[in-house]
């Protein structure tokens, strides 16, 4: 089976260069750079230094679900493996997760173990718990704890794939079609994903295979982007996958719970900025179809 490795740069050259020089050189593997807007531009200078690496340049920024389908429609892989450009392989993590995949049809997607590149012993991702669609919750497995082998050796069935590395099997985006780019930023896997099951695949997670993540290196870790298509997107995810019923419980749920105590957190933190922002994503919510194409963000503003 041919992979195809695909990652979204976005103004991280060094940081996407880093990715590139631990990437496996195999000619069963594909890689794709989708340059999203950047205003750093150095796809010249990485098509001397990596001439067997696929560059392709959007001079928009497409945000990841774009970005990412830009990379869907120009790969050849069977698998398509997506994963963020701040994170670094191990040995043998394609050979493992493709493995599984070949044994296994009804897999979709499935993603890696997922460690932090700051501390490797610390863990960010082992699977997730299902979605509580009248709250938009659900839990990461394994977030923050230290690495002691209680996620050794699995290989099953999860609710969710991670974002940062998920190899897809192709014929399930035919099924299923592409990633929604409405979205723009967060939540677009969870959704993807919520698609891919309901075309008749499953989603897995094999901790035999580990990936290393800088996390938050585009957008950063607290930010106005974010707190934006955090909110925006929460609410947008629930809007497209869940039931009436639960709608409407969200909906109170958020307005009368939720927004109040994260005005409340942003004051104690001293980020008035964010309220908002806040208060934009559930206005968008109120005025926008499901499907809109306005993200309702200066997208030119991102750096």
């Amino acid at each position: 089976m041919k992979v195809s490795v695909i990652t979204v740069n976005f103004n991280q050259p060094k940081i996407t260069a880093e990715l590139l020089q631990t990437l496996p050189r195999r000619d069963n593997i594909e890689v794709i750079v989708v340059d999203n807007g950047s205003t750093v531009i150095s796809i010249d200078n990485w098509q001397l230094k990596y001439p067997d690496v696929k560059f392709i340049r959007s001079e928009k920024n497409l945000g990841f679900a774009g970005g990412n389908n830009l990379g869907v429609k120009e790969a050849i892989g069977d698998y398509l493996f997506f994963v963020n450009n701040d994170t670094e392989f191990t040995e043998g993590l394609v050979d493992k997760l493709t493995a599984v995949m070949d044994a296994n049809p009804v897999i979709g997607m499935i993603s890696p173990m997922i460690k932090y590149y700051s501390d490797k012993a610390l863990i960010q991702y082992a699977g997730y718990t299902p979605m509580n669609y009248y709250t938009c919750r659900n839990s990461c497995i394994g977030l923050r704890e230290q690495d002691n082998g209680q996620y050794n050796n699995i290989i099953a069935p999860t609710a969710y794939c991670h974002g940062a590395a998920m190899m897809v099997r192709r014929e399930a985006i035919e099924k299923a079609g592409l990633m929604s780019e409405n979205f723009f930023l967060y939540y677009e896997e969870v959704d993807w994903c919520e698609h891919i099951k309901r075309a008749g695949y499953e989603a897995w997670v094999c901790t035999e295979a580990v990936i290393f993540h800088k996390e938050s290196v585009s957008v950063g870790k607290k930010s106005k982007l974010k707190e934006y298509f955090m909110n925006r997107n929460r609410i947008l995810f629930i809007r497209r996958n869940a039931a009436l019923f639960q709608k409407i419980i969200f909906c109170i749920y958020f307005i009368l719970l939720v927004t109040p105590r994260n005005i409340l957190a942003y004051i104690k933190a001293k980020n008035p900025g964010f309220i908002p922002m806040l208060l934009k994503a559930v206005w968008w919510n109120i005025t926008h179809s499901k499907n809109s194409s306005n993200l309702g963000y200066p997208i030119n503003s991102i750096k």
